[in-house]
């Protein structure tokens, strides 16, 4: 069985780029992160014609997950419930704001049962700065998310939570940690709560590098940063014990961050013998 995750960076503006990816992949399972369009307006006809099921769940604009499957896709959740988060940024919409009890507002995680596989596709907040509101909002996102993930881990089917965490796990995911100090997707706090997600189970699935050594996948679209691989691994697969012990194979498929028009983030590849 051939997983994949992907922030495609606007499923719209990267559609093409997709459906070839697809073809040449050959994924059983996709997760798709920032696919920027609402739900029911997610592009699924070449995925269609191609023999994936597809889930969506989006606001529009911004965020966005998806999980396209073509072994099965039932039990779908969209979103999850949490703690009460911090209030609101100012410049967020009024019609996201969290009211508790009820899922998380934004469009940043959903889940499916694929076959023999139990998947989760998310796309952590960004955190913005390290005085902005938008970071505690988070920390307390990711806290949720282990929250949420519990049962699943815990469950006997192989599950896999993946996707773009917009956290570097380690000093040695960024290509060079001097440059991030003060910043987000670095700190003690974010990696606490990785870590604590992985403390209820889960294996971090670290993903070849088909250039470089150097397994990152994303790279900013400035400066030539991908040229001369200044990138970070922040797109993550975490696996439970049954889904871990099942991989064969792993890369991150750095050839579909080339040529014209693609996303900042290359996808990774996983291959388990389910």
């Amino acid at each position: 069985m051939r997983f994949a995750t992907w922030n495609v960076n606007s499923v719209g503006a990267r559609l093409p780029r997709l459906e070839q990816w697809l073809d040449l992949a050959q994924p059983d399972v996709l997760c798709l992160q920032e696919t920027k369009c609402a739900g029911d307006a997610f592009p699924s006809q070449g995925a269609t014609e191609r023999g994936y099921q597809v889930a969506a769940h989006g606001e529009g604009r911004w965020n966005g997950v998806a999980i396209l499957s073509r072994v099965g896709l039932e039990q779908v959740t969209r979103g999850f419930t949490g703690e009460p988060l911090p209030p609101a940024p100012a410049d967020s919409d009024p019609a996201l704001i969290e009211v508790p009890g009820r899922p998380l507002p934004e469009a940043r995680a959903m889940a499916a049962t694929c076959g023999p596989l139990r998947v989760w596709s998310v796309y952590v907040p960004n955190g913005r700065t390290l005085d902005s509101p938008q970071f505690p909002y988070k920390l307390r996102w990711l806290a949720a998310l282990r929250a949420a993930v519990e049962p699943d881990v815990r469950s006997d089917v192989p599950f896999v939570i993946a996707g773009d965490f917009n956290v570097a796990p380690a000093d040695d995911d960024v290509w060079d940690p001097s440059v991030f100090v003060g910043s987000t997707h670095v700190t003690e706090e974010e990696r606490r709560e990785l870590a604590g997600l992985r403390a209820l189970g889960l294996e971090d699935v670290r993903a070849r590098a088909l250039k470089h050594g150097t397994p990152y996948t994303y790279w900013d679209y400035r400066a030539g940063m991908f040229h001369k691989n200044q990138g970070m691994r922040i797109d993550l697969v975490y696996a439970s014990r049954p889904a871990a012990s099942a991989v064969t194979d792993a890369y991150v498929d750095r050839d579909a961050r080339k040529g014209k028009g693609p996303s900042d983030h290359a996808p990774i590849v996983v291959d388990l013998d389910l």
